[in-house]
């Protein structure tokens, strides 16, 4: 008993076993497997998804929703039916995915702004190029377009391979018969597993003529084939950047191009405006113009006063109005820099050829498309001439008929049935089965002559247009002629002209400076921060003693700071109270009227609150050779190498370290070995050889220039040339000129001689410039009166003298500033100092013979009563 459970219970065990084995289990390492299935899934996508076939264009989702229209005979010509129906009959019959995907799919295909030429004619809402999305599909309506129906001709004629659909319940095409060269025409993106596609549309005309061109001529090189197809054409115009990058993609596969919206300046309401009427390809509208506002709101680009959309149903219109100060070009090439008005795209000319993806340049794509067509024509040659074969066979048995028709009839009422009669047509008179049934089905009406007639005359048309066929299989040029013939009808029907420009001029990085114009300004600065700057013309020569013209629309409180010319390229260095040096280029000043405030300098350097403007100096190049020179109140001088200074921060560097209560007056540059000569508030003036100074660090402190008596003050320093005048400026309006041999050389740190008389009349000095007699000279009053006149009007005399009138001043106001304007280059002195004044270098001589009074003008304030509004602006 026992031993028959333990047999029973071996027999369970080998059951088991041999259960097991049923399975037929296979071991194999998991990342084989990995490899295998990812493999797999791969191919699935690059094959079956994302990439487009290079014979039609287009991606299988594409060509399913063509055939299904197709199928439900939803002509340009036709009534337009619901989307979702459409959408449902792609997805029961041929793709068996997202319903979201198809109708996405489709609305893209009917977006005159995603392609160049829409396969599909949509009716409601489709989109934006706002990033507006379509309405429902329950909603909209669709129908194929006219160049639609190119991509379909001749596929009910064996013309293309068909392939079981996902069920094998019907048959798909494996590719369209595709007249067109839409791989190009309409270009495509995708991205697949490992790799991605991204060609551009291009114009119908030019494709055409390149493929012509390419069929007369097989061995065209790509350089010649340019001259056909000049670049991509997007349905949203812009203009493209260069050609090299179009060269590149075309001779390989790959190239890299720069799109550019279109724009024009206008003026409106008197202020300068930048229009936008193209923007780049697949770019956002809705999101540009946002992504505008936020660089502005980040101060990436300045100027920019407001920014609104005009566009409509005629086309796109984005207003930029700018800041009345601000220079278009400089905006523009903000703009281009930082937003997508500009954008760079990346082109791999990626497509299935025979199934395998392949980057192919633009000559064997269009091969391919050649093959494709030959293909196309010889089996539709072939097709047809198997129908008229058929046909003729047919005729042929009616035309004998018709020679015995007699005794066919009699051969038929005598028959006993349809099939005994077609047996006997067939013994009798040798007709296959096919031609005995036509005799069959003849209508009686065919029996009169003039019914004959036409029987033998088709039959004779069939025979000659076989003869035809049979000549264009024979014939590879036949076959190739007519394909041209094909897309010259293509051509006169659908072919436009291109949207998107090219520029032969490569992008390059264009700095802002390279927009400004060179040219010498005017520029002011007030006591509470205001800045602007005006053309020298502003101010034209009047005779010495001149009333001015108003300068500047400021509070009563307020007085100009600083005055002096310089060029727009330069750098303006902004020493402060507190010894510390900033930098501004002259162009990004507010250029304003000559009555306008300006704008808060605060804006436009990151100053702190507890600081003001001491001195300032323009710089063309920071050089080694060259040093600053600096003077303070009390009389301390430093000299320290230009170069020191030449790597500028956003929040200043130090320029000099100065004792309590002490600040810079005067700046220089000087070559090392100059003369220097310090004035003071009370008429006193020193004058010394720098190499009396030796230099010194940039934050180091100085030595005593000059020693002053108790309630006196430095006001300035020049370089001293020899055979040149010191110009001595006070302010009640008195000056004179005095020559530079009158102030004996001493060395550093003594009191100085007597330069003026700073008597009740003439009042303290406020300024000493060097001139020789050929400049001109703006003197600015604390109320803002300018004047421009000449020095070589004011007399040389000496230095123990009160001097002559300059300036005519109203009750109340006093002489604030003198800039200096010179005629000819001056290489020696370029400096700043309090007074503001620079010789003009390297640039076009200041007109100094217009002597025409100007009368005052009144002119709309530009800027707001305070720095602190100016900022929320």
């Amino acid at each position: 008993m026992v031993q028959d459970n333990l047999n029973d219970n071996s027999q369970d065990q080998n059951n088991k076993v041999e259960h097991k084995e049923e399975h037929n289990t296979i071991s194999t390492p998991i990342v084989e497997e990995m490899k295998g299935a990812y493999l797999e899934y791969a191919m699935s996508v690059i094959v079956g998804r994302a990439l487009p076939d290079v014979r039609d264009g287009l991606k299988p989702v594409h060509r399913r929703i063509l055939y299904a229209m197709n199928e439900m005979h939803m002509f340009h010509n036709k009534p337009s039916k619901k989307c979702a129906r459409i959408v449902g009959e792609v997805l029961g019959k041929y793709h068996p995915h997202g319903d979201s995907a198809v109708y996405e799919t489709l609305v893209r295909m009917a977006q005159d702004f995603s392609l160049r030429y829409p396969l599909i004619q949509g009716q409601g809402n489709f989109g934006s190029i706002d990033g507006d999305r379509a309405a429902a599909m329950r909603y909209t309506e669709a129908k194929l377009s006219k160049i639609s129906n190119l991509m379909l001709t001749d596929i009910d004629k064996e013309t293309v391979d068909f392939r079981p659909n996902f069920d094998e319940s019907l048959e798909e095409p494996e590719v369209l018969p595709a007249r067109i060269p839409n791989l190009l025409i309409n270009g495509t993106n995708g991205i697949a597993v490992g790799m991605a596609t991204t060609i551009p549309p291009h114009n119908l005309k030019e494709v055409i003529s390149g493929t012509i061109a390419i069929l007369n001529n097989e061995e065209i090189t790509t350089l010649e084939l340019l001259e056909h197809i000049k670049g991509p054409d997007f349905p949203t115009g812009g203009t493209i950047i260069g050609t090299n990058g179009i060269k590149n993609a075309y001779a390989t596969g790959r190239g890299k191009i720069k799109i550019r919206g279109k724009y024009h300046f206008e003026e409106i309401r008197g202020r300068k405006t930048i229009i936008v009427t193209e923007i780049p390809y697949q770019v956002n509208k809705a999101t540009l113009i946002e992504q505008i506002a936020d660089r502005v709101r980040d101060k990436q680009i300045e100027g920019i006063h407001d920014i609104r959309d005009e566009s409509n149903k005629k086309g796109i219109r984005v207003v930029i109005e700018l800041k009345k100060d601000a220079n278009e070009e400089v905006v523009i090439n903000h703009l281009l820099k930082h937003t997508r008005l500009q954008t760079s795209s990346g082109l791999i000319f990626l497509s299935l050829v025979k199934g395998q993806p392949k980057v192919l340049p633009i000559k064997e794509i269009l091969n391919e498309f050649i093959k494709h067509r030959i293909e196309v024509v010889t089996r539709r040659t072939q097709y047809e001439l198997k129908k008229a074969k058929n046909k003729t066979h047919i005729l042929e048995g009616l035309t004998k008929a018709l020679d015995n028709i007699d005794a066919i009839i009699a051969l038929i009422k005598k028959a006993e049935s349809g099939s005994i009669a077609k047996q006997e047509l067939q013994q009798q008179y040798e007709f296959s089965e096919i031609q005995a049934q036509s005799i069959l089905d003849m209508k009686l009406q065919k029996l009169t002559g003039l019914e004959q007639d036409k029987i033998r005359e088709e039959y004779e048309n069939l025979l000659k247009f076989i003869k035809e066929l049979e000549e264009i299989l024979a014939s590879k040029e036949k076959i190739k002629q007519i394909i041209i013939e094909e897309l010259e009808e293509v051509n006169d029907k659908f072919g436009d002209e291109r949207k998107t420009t090219i520029s032969e001029v490569e992008d390059e990085d264009i700095d802002d400076e390279d927009l400004i114009p060179r040219e010498d300004q005017v520029v002011t600065i007030t006591r509470s921060g205001y800045a602007k700057r005006l053309p020298i013309e502003t101010y034209k020569v009047q005779r010495r003693g001149g009333k001015g013209v108003i300068g500047a629309t400021m509070k009563e409180e307020d007085l100009i700071e600083h005055l002096f010319v310089a060029n727009t390229h330069e750098y303006l260095l902004i020493f402060t109270n507190k010894g510390k040096i900033y930098w501004l280029k002259v162009y990004k000043m507010p250029e304003g009227s000559r009555t306008s405030k300006g704008k808060a300098l605060i804006n436009l350097v990151n100053m702190s609150k507890e600081e003001h403007i001491a001195a300032i100096i323009p710089v063309v190049e920071f050089s080694k050779e060259e040093n600053l020179f600096m003077t303070t109140k009390k009389g301390v001088v430093k000299k320290t190498s230009l170069d020191a200074y030449s790597r500028p921060r956003q929040t200043g560097i130090i320029g000099i370290n100065l004792d309590e209560g002490d600040t810079v007056i005067a700046v220089r540059k000087t070559s090392g070995n100059d003369q220097i000569l310090i004035g003071t508030k009370n008429g006193q003036a020193i004058r010394f050889n720098e190499t009396d100074v030796r230099p010194i660090g940039r934050t180091g402190r100085g030595v005593r220039g000059i020693s002053l008596k108790e309630g006196d003050e430095v006001i300035g320093s020049i370089i001293a040339k020899p055979g040149e005048t010191i110009l001595t400026v006070t302010e009640n309006g008195y000056g004179k000129r005095t020559a530079i041999e009158d102030y004996r050389l001493i060395n550093r740190g003594g009191k100085g001689v007597r330069n003026i008389i700073c008597s009740e009349r003439n009042g303290k000095v406020v300024t000493i410039r060097r001139v020789n007699g050929t400049e001109s000279i703006l003197l600015i009053s604390e109320k803002g009166i300018i004047i421009r006149t000449e020095t070589k009007q004011i007399n040389t005399i000496g230095r123990n003298t009160q001097g002559v009138r300059l300036m005519n001043l109203n009750s109340g106001d006093k002489l604030q500033r003198v800039a200096v304007i010179r005629t000819e280059d001056n290489e020696d002195e370029e400096q700043i100092t309090i007074d503001d004044n620079k010789k003009e270098e390297n640039n076009k001589s200041v007109n100094t013979e217009e002597k025409n009074i100007i009368t005052e003008t009144t002119e709309t304030k530009e800027t707001n009563e305070n720095p602190e509004q100016s900022i929320k602006e």
